[in-house]
């Protein structure tokens, strides 16, 4: 049976369903699978003839051996079905050009690429919490930069067992990313304001998550704290497979043959995302270059590239927003496993980013690290360009996040020549941030917010995502907001 290991201490050995109960290590790790599954070619050009959901089932089988394939493929009929998701593929492959292709994550019910893990999540652990006899209500934390928070929520309102508690930044999410949160329904849920931005509400659940008197005085009102963020390996492992499917995908269409490498050019701010495309390409589906791509906080780049990570640098507040982070916690688990597993070495630099917020890797990390990834960012402007180009040029009409990656992707392909193959990853709908998007194809955004998605559409004549339209006039249920240093107060208030 697979085990999950704490990238702070390898000793501690745990189920796939404990991992995904527990979110973090209590030590303050991340747990991640002692092994890497490995797939053939066989195994690519049986998955090409299957389902979304039937390919789901088969991938996630390979890690979490304590769940049936059955069990998975029932979870994954669930998560992303005709109720939930707006196209039969749900992960469809868009063709920009001969060598590439885009792949769209943002079909599902909160139009962003988080529906992908956010609609399973909630799954595996309502089957977790049966596999190890937990009796207590699970609260989920979450820290969000716009799109988890949502996502959470849409995933785990109305689940028995569990109550979600989501954190964003106070004016730090697009206006309709707001009105996502804050018109939620549902009995078990909860939302805060933080005063700052994603890392300070993100330090502040992991603050949470790794005090012990704290979960304690939780555990006596019957509460089991767990994780929604992608530290969860719950979140990341669905990710994984839309990396492989994207692949087979190609090989269905007759783009690639068998073997051919792909590359893979991912807009990312936790890590997650480009992280489970790394998972992919461990497990053996032939990935060229990982294409790692920021936007004004650009602390991967410099750290992709120096192998110095160091977040002491000023916080931008952009147009993608759900990239504004300087603390990439899934950055964790690839040093892990770049450094061959060598846990006191990880706690050594997760802690001199905790005292001295940097660190800087070995050389057999930063040799590594150049052998599978390149890092570059896109600015505002850059961002800007790369919608009216998109559209202008192919008619596609992207949002600001994805906008981030066609931006990096031209400038990995002038810089180096390579014309591999590749794909890019499109997180978010243009309908999220109709404002940046109108402005970028030469419009004058009249109004704000969910206001604008009417123009947007007049625009363009693209489709309005239907529960981003039924935004219009809902009512807001939560106006809470709190310093990061009461977010405690705010949990235990919560939990009453």
């Amino acid at each position: 049976m697979m085990k999950y290991l704490s990238t702070r201490d390898r000793t501690l050995r745990i189920t796939g369903a404990e991992a995904v109960k527990l979110g973090l290590s209590k030590d303050g790790g991340l747990l991640t699978p002692e092994s890497i599954p490995q797939i053939d070619g066989d195994f690519l050009t049986t998955l090409s003839k299957l389902s979304y959901q039937e390919r789901t089932a088969k991938v996630m089988a390979l890690y979490l051996t304590d769940y049936t394939e059955d069990e998975l493929l029932g979870f994954a009929g669930n998560a992303y079905g005709p109720d939930k998701y707006d196209t039969p593929a749900v992960a469809p492959l868009r063709k920009v050009d001969g060598s590439t292709h885009c792949l769209e994550l943002w079909h599902g019910p909160t139009s962003a690429f988080k529906d992908m893990a956010l609609q399973m999540l909630p799954q595996l652990l309502s089957a977790a919490l049966g596999k190890t006899g937990e009796d207590k209500t699970v609260c989920i934390l979450v820290a969000t930069s716009g799109d988890t928070g949502k996502a959470a929520m849409e995933g785990f309102a109305g689940v028995p067992q569990t109550k979600i508690m989501v954190f964003y930044p106070k004016d730090g999410v697009s206006q309709v990313q707001e009105a996502q949160m804050v018109t939620q329904e549902g009995e078990n849920v909860g939302v805060c304001a933080v005063v700052g931005n994603f890392d300070d509400a993100q330090a502040g659940v992991k603050r949470i998550f790794s005090d012990p008197e704290l979960r304690e005085a939780l555990a006596r009102r019957g509460y089991l704290l767990s994780s929604a963020n992608s530290i969860n390996w719950g979140r990341i492992l669905p990710q994984v497979v839309y990396y492989i499917s994207a692949y087979c995908d190609l090989l269905r269409d007759g783009e690639i043959r068998l073997g051919d490498k792909v590359n893979f050019c991912v807009p990312t701010g936790n890590f997650g995302d480009i992280l489970a495309a790394y998972y992919a390409g461990r497990m053996g589906l032939p990935v060229g270059k990982l294409i790692c791509a920021s936007n004004r906080n650009d602390v991967l780049t410099d750290f992709l590239r120096t192998g110095v990570y160091d977040r002491n640098r000023p916080f931008h507040t952009t147009m993608s927003p759900s990239m504004d982070i300087l603390v990439s916690s899934n950055l964790e688990r690839l040093l892990f496993h770049l450094s061959g597993e060598n846990d006191a070495e990880v706690r050594g630099y997760m802690e001199s980013l905790a005292k001295e917020g940097r660190y800087e890797v070995s050389d057999q990390i930063k040799s590594a690290l150049r052998e599978e990834f390149w890092g570059g960012f896109c600015g505002e402007e850059g961002t800007t360009a790369a919608i009216a180009k998109l559209y202008k040029d192919k008619g596609y009409l992207i949002d600001t996040h994805t906008a981030v990656a066609a931006g990096v992707l031209e400038q990995y392909r002038k810089e180096t020549g390579d014309q591999t193959p590749t794909v890019f990853v499109s997180t978010a709908s243009p309908y999220k941030f109709c404002d940046h998007v109108l402005a970028a194809i030469g419009e004058t955004p009249k109004g704000g917010g969910v206001e604008l998605l009417d123009q947007l559409h007049a625009a363009t004549g693209t489709a309005v995502p239907r529960r981003l339209a039924a935004l219009k006039g809902k009512k807001r249920r939560f106006d809470l907001t709190a310093e990061k240093a009461e977010m405690d107060n705010v949990v235990l208030d919560f939990l009453k």
